[in-house]
């Protein structure tokens, strides 16, 4: 556990390798799940020599204040970049290692807006099926009722996030039990939170030319959350010297919950391995 500026205790799962690092993954999972859905990934990360850090997004997973509540996208963005200044910090006095932020379908959003926000801070991206543009997007409408709502104060009242098919993430009948069941998954968010999520996407929008790290995107072919053709286009709009872009085409949205996940995790280990020949 760590916490954040404001005071909020922030939960997160760790995975050391056995001998030394070849470099530092931190992760942040999706608008619905938490770290506990990628458990067998972040296993391999660490058993290949990576040490891997799974963040809990505050008010998700394993953090049980304030369900699904960020009061805005720079309370989000503060809260990863305390986390990466801690991990810097306690590590000084070691032989320095590559930090991989590494976000995972919405996770990817505020990766992808993080590294165009702080450029230096991180080595390089992976952006994991990510929710650069969603397949659900709010009217004007809607984003003014949420903007009227959050200004009358009604910031914390939730309302359900509209992904409560398991189906929409796997295939898997076995997998769709895990997310149906799961009793740490996020079935609501806040107005506040809608809203930091949109000025994420207007940061981003904005803002990632100034992504310079080597960056690497993987897309599900039969994806309904996200939009396979607006990734691609921003992936473009990069700065980096090297971006890559590695496709499923048969894949559904969660590549950890696919028949065969290592395929995806040996594709992310080899280019995880070629950052360190470059």
């Amino acid at each position: 556990m760590y916490q954040a500026s404001d005071g909020y205790p922030l939960f997160y799962r760790h995975w050391s390798p056995v001998g030394p690092s070849r470099g530092i993954i931190v992760a942040v999972h999706g608008i619905q799940s938490h770290s506990g859905w990628y458990l067998r990934s972040s296993a391999d990360y660490a058993a290949a020599g990576y040490e891997v850090y799974f963040l809990d997004r505050r008010g998700s997973g394993m953090n049980s204040r304030q369900r699904g509540h960020a009061a805005h996208e720079l309370r989000l963005l503060a809260d990863v970049r305390q986390f990466l200044s801690q991990l810097k910090w306690s590590r000084r006095k070691l032989a320095p290692a590559p930090i991989i932020l590494m976000g995972v379908s919405w996770g990817g959003k505020l990766a992808a807006s993080y590294a165009a926000t702080y450029p230096d801070d991180i080595d390089a991206l992976a952006l994991l099926y990510p929710g650069l543009h969603s397949r659900l997007r709010l009217t004007r409408s809607q984003q003014w009722k949420l903007d009227w709502a959050s200004g009358a104060g009604w910031g914390h009242v939730t309302a359900p996030i509209p992904l409560n098919d398991p189906a929409l993430f796997t295939d898997s009948l076995a997998w769709q039990e895990f997310i149906h069941r799961d009793e740490l998954a996020l079935q609501r968010v806040s107005v506040d939170f809608l809203r930091a999520n949109l000025h994420l996407s207007h940061r981003l929008a904005e803002r990632i030319s100034a992504i310079r790290c080597p960056t690497c995107m993987l897309l599900a072919g039969r994806d309904d959350i996200v939009d396979n053709a607006a990734n691609r286009h921003s992936l473009q709009r990069i700065s980096a010297a090297k971006t890559d872009l590695i496709e499923y085409p048969t894949a559904r949205h969660t590549l950890e919950f696919e028949p065969e996940p290592q395929r995806f995790i040996a594709d992310v280990l080899s280019w995880l391995n070629s950052l360190a020949r470059s």
